[in-house]
């Protein structure tokens, strides 16, 4: 069922928007101080691609200070927007019977994208 949820997830809109997050890693890659955050986005589009059948994990490095540190960096500049577009588009969703599943999609994906440091999509 997830591999049937993952194809209609990519047809109607999460190729898209995975690629957009590898894109705009990619764009923060080029310099150091945003490496760290194009590394975690590029992750990002990675686990939008592909959201059905996946669980969120924590890491067992997620208490150190560094990966608070960039979860709040990460949320004051980049996550706060992601997050807004992952709940518009799980409220959207929800309306009918048949976008529950893909609700739930957006829903884990934005808590992810709020705090990824420290998380991971397996």
């Amino acid at each position: 069922m997830s591999l049937l949820g993952n194809i209609i997830w990519l047809i109607f809109g999460g190729f898209i928007a995975g690629l957009g997050y590898i894109l705009g890693g990619i764009s923060l890659c080029v310099t150091i101080i945003g490496i760290p955050f194009g590394i975690q986005a590029i992750k990002l589009g990675i686990a939008t691609m592909t959201p059905f059948g996946r669980e969120i994990v924590v890491s067992e490095e997620t208490g150190s200070v560094i990966n608070m540190i960039f979860n709040i960096i990460w949320l004051l500049v980049f996550g706060w927007g992601i997050a807004l577009t992952h709940l518009l588009f799980s409220v959207l969703f929800a309306i009918t019977i048949i976008g529950l599943p893909f609700a739930k999609q957006h829903w884990k994906l934005l808590f992810l994208s709020l705090f990824p440091f420290g998380r991971e999509l397996v």
